[in-house]
């Protein structure tokens, strides 16, 4: 009988903190429905469609484009004839736009605009000049 205060100590926690709990639970007003489920909202309106425009320029006659498409996919683009643009649309909240290119020329250049504003833009100038531009979040 010594040792048998500790395992009802024990239980006597369990309880009381159960308690506690299911009284905490219902005062915030929380609902027991059994099966946790989100409501649905169908009267969701979708985003303005946001506009992401991809533009390199140069010296050259042509670079070697790369860059990522609205889902984050590499692409590239070889050859691609200066000035070299790309108009992206989408309704996606965020985009994570990417430019890179090449070119043979001396003075290489890069752009991204969305929504008709200039978000990033880098020109470079020296032998094979190499750019990129970069936009975190859009």
């Amino acid at each position: 009988m010594r040792n048998a205060w500790l395992p009802l100590l024990i239980v006597a926690v369990v309880v009381v903190g159960g308690f506690a709990v299911v009284r905490v639970k219902s005062f915030f007003g929380a609902q027991d429905t059994g099966i946790m489920t989100s409501p649905r909202l169908d009267d969701s309106k979708p985003f303005k469609p946001k506009v992401v425009k991809y533009e390199v320029f140069g010296s050259a006659s042509q670079a070697n484009v790369n860059y990522l498409d609205l889902s984050a996919d590499p692409k590239r683009v070889d050859g691609a004839p200066l000035p070299w643009t790309l108009v992206l649309s989408t309704t996606a909240p965020s985009v994570f736009p990417n430019l890179s290119a090449q070119s043979d020329g001396n003075s290489l250049g890069c752009r991204i605009t969305i929504d008709d504003e200039v978000k990033a833009e880098n020109i470079t100038h020296g032998v094979h000049a190499l750019t990129f531009c970069l936009v975190k979040s859009a």
